[in-house]
């Protein structure tokens, strides 16, 4: 009887190896031997189960239903406060609200009014308009860095210009 609940360790043993095999590929280039290895780690298992017994064999099928997807689990909610997850995981700081793109109400205004390229437009590129860096988008083409231009267009956070028309 001993003998047998060796080899039901055993067998266990084997899907929680299936498992971390199923983990480590996800990090180590291995050309798909870590998955071959955890194939056969599941096999192994359940060949082991099946030569117990029909009924032995379908409770281990029952316990890998169990005990692979609660190994992946328990890695999924562990892993972040390793100090491998740590690191590996890039740390999200909350911005403010306008941060990366200006408001609505601020770019309006700014319909019609001349400023300068900072840099070239092709066709996306930054300009300063009335006292603002902002982020604009050439009408047609290419617009060179220090060109003056004129905001013909404001939708959404677009902001559409052309190369202002110099009047003799």
């Amino acid at each position: 009887m001993s003998v047998e609940i060796a080899w039901v360790v055993f067998a266990l043993f084997l899907y929680v190896l299936c498992a971390a095999l199923l983990v480590f590929e996800i990090f180590i280039p291995s050309l798909g031997l870590l998955t071959v290895l955890a194939v056969s780690a599941f096999a192994w298992a359940t060949h082991v189960f099946f030569q117990m017994g029909t009924t032995a064999g379908w409770s281990g099928l029952g316990a890998a239903a169990v005990v692979i997807p609660v190994f992946w689990i328990l890695t999924y909610k562990l892993f972040p406060q390793t100090a491998v997850g740590r690191a590996m995981i890039l740390k999200s700081s909350p911005r403010d609200i306008g941060d990366a793109l200006p408001e609505k109400e601020i770019l309006m205004p700014l319909m019609g009014k001349t400023g300068t390229a900072i840099s070239p437009l092709r066709p996306v590129g930054v300009c300063q308009i009335d006292g603002l860096r902002v982020v604009c988008s050439a009408e047609v083409g290419f617009i060179a860095r220090k060109t003056p231009v004129q905001v013909v267009g404001v939708q959404g956070h677009t902001v559409t210009v052309r190369v202002k028309q110099i009047n003799n």
